[in-house]
């Protein structure tokens, strides 16, 4: 059996030996999920690039796209240039508009090619002088920008708007201006605190029960508007509430990195569909396990998926906002890019207890695709770290 010495909390050093049998990668249609799913993707730094990497972001194109292919290829979606993507901690919106240019480019090559783009105000920083209507036009420029490219729309919430509002009217205002200018119905995205601080007391209440209603009444005046609402609380319970009350045809996307197979899988009052980070680093078992629902085999379903969630919230731990450094180390070891390295420098955020973790976690949840391949990356990640 493949064995590696891995760090324990008490500083020593024990042997694991690897008992997950990889998912291997199995090529599905989005049509044969009984759900739609898409996975926020990450992006690939380019380590040779010539710049300051906390200041200028480099990205390595062809490993990006041909991600974003992979993700395909197992019939998810992608969701694009959204906080997996490290938009607003490394990737700003001039490299945003780039990755959305050439992910679109992509799409239009294939006729599976199912992709949405976070649209937001990002480019407008927060400040006591902007105004909501200054909010109102960032958020036109962008949506401008993508549906200029043909692209559908992720309405990403705003920390300037956060910052500026006054009260729930200000969120009501800005949302009602931009839904009746949308071309087609778009998926709105409430992302909690506890993914970006900045973005406390959104819809204009600190409490997320008072918040929902605010966005609910948001929803029901513009349901033509909105095909969807992803919300990010880690939350089931707020989730499953929310869900229980959106008008006839509005979709719930979980992005509940925490509880998303038993959201997925429903109740007898409905279902979620899935727009999660997490699927970026388990595509393959999150495909087989749509598969398998779609099959009508929800056993087989929960045997493949569960086992991802305590990785998940591994992952997504306190400070959530660094959860995409563990997307990336989980693509390193996966083989899917040649280095651990991220836009910003943000490799860093997470310690190499974290890292060691992580790797005993994802092969019990059968998400190392090349154990050997993987070891042998671990050990590099360790040594630089001075455990030889």
């Amino acid at each position: 059996m493949a064995k590696i010495s891995l760090p324990t909390p008490n500083r020593a050093l024990e042997d694991y030996t690897l008992t997950g049998t990889p998912i291997p990668f199995v090529r599905h249609a989005a049509t044969d999920f009984p759900r739609i799913a898409f996975a926020a993707a990450h992006v690939v730094a380019d380590p040779l690039a010539a710049n300051d990497p906390w200041l200028t972001p480099a990205i390595d194109w062809d490993k990006t796209l041909a991600f974003r292919h992979r993700l395909w290829d197992l019939g998810l979606g992608v969701a694009e240039a959204m906080d997996t993507a490290q938009r607003g901690m490394g990737l700003g919106w001039p490299e945003a508009q780039e990755l959305i240019r050439r992910s679109q480019a992509e799409a239009r090559t294939r006729k599976d090619s199912l992709i949405a783009y976070g649209a937001g105000t990002d480019h407008l920083l927060p400040g006591p002088d902007v105004t909501i209507d200054a909010i109102i036009g960032a958020y036109e420029e962008q949506i401008g920008f993508v549906e200029g490219q043909g692209g559908r729309i992720i309405l990403m919430a705003s920390r300037a708007l956060a910052a500026a509002a006054k009260s729930p009217d200000d969120y009501i205002k800005v949302y009602a201006r931009i839904l009746t200018q949308v071309k087609q119905p778009v998926i709105i995205h409430w992302l909690g605190e506890m993914f970006d601080p900045a973005l406390a007391g959104y819809w204009g209440a600190a409490d997320h029960l008072d918040a929902m209603e605010t966005c609910l009444d948001v929803i029901a005046t513009h349901a033509d508007k909105v095909d969807g609402i992803k919300i990010s609380l880690l939350s089931k319970e707020k989730e499953i509430s929310m869900r229980r009350r959106l008008p006839p045809g509005v979709r719930m996307y979980t992005g509940d990195d925490f509880n998303y197979a038993e959201l997925i899988a429903g109740d007898e009052a409905g279902h979620s569909d899935a727009l999660l980070g997490i699927f970026d680093a388990i595509a393959p078992a999150a495909s087989a396990a749509l598969a398998a629902l779609g099959r009508g085999s929800e056993n087989e379903f929960f045997e493949l998926l569960e086992p991802t969630v305590p990785l998940s919230r591994h992952i997504f731990a306190a400070p959530t906002r660094f959860y995409k450094t563990g997307v990336v180390f989980l693509a390193y070891l996966n083989g899917l890019q040649d280095h651990f390295t991220m836009v910003g420098g943000q490799q860093s955020t997470r310690s190499l207890q974290h890292l060691a973790e992580l790797f005993r976690l994802a092969d019990k949840a059968r998400v190392l695709a090349d154990p050997d391949l993987a070891i042998e990356r671990m050990k590099r990640v360790l040594a630089v770290n001075g455990v030889v």
